[in-house]
């Protein structure tokens, strides 16, 4: 009887690293999707060269200068604008 209960343990103790080992590769894989994305379009986000009213890249979160953003690919002005403008603080 007793090597029942050595083999029931050893048993569990297994199925528990095979499942903590499971874990750690499941918190891996979104940050590595996370890093692959990519930037939107300037047709997909409606960039125009012109601002939308006091709306502008040059004063947007998003706009990295002199002519970058962290959401639409390409050269961006810094007096364009598209809908993924938000103010900056």
């Amino acid at each position: 009887m007793e090597d029942n209960r050595k083999m029931s343990r050893r048993s569990m103790l297994k199925s528990a690293a095979l499942m903590a080992g499971a874990a750690c590769v499941g918190t891996l894989a979104p940050r590595n999707r996370a890093l692959a994305q990519q930037k939107a379009s300037k047709t997909a986000m409606n960039y125009q060269d012109k601002p939308n009213g006091a709306m502008k890249c040059g004063n947007c979160v998003q706009f990295e200068p002199p002519a970058s953003c962290k959401v639409v690919e390409g050269t961006i002005s810094p007096e364009g604008y598209c809908i993924a403008w938000v103010k900056k603080a």
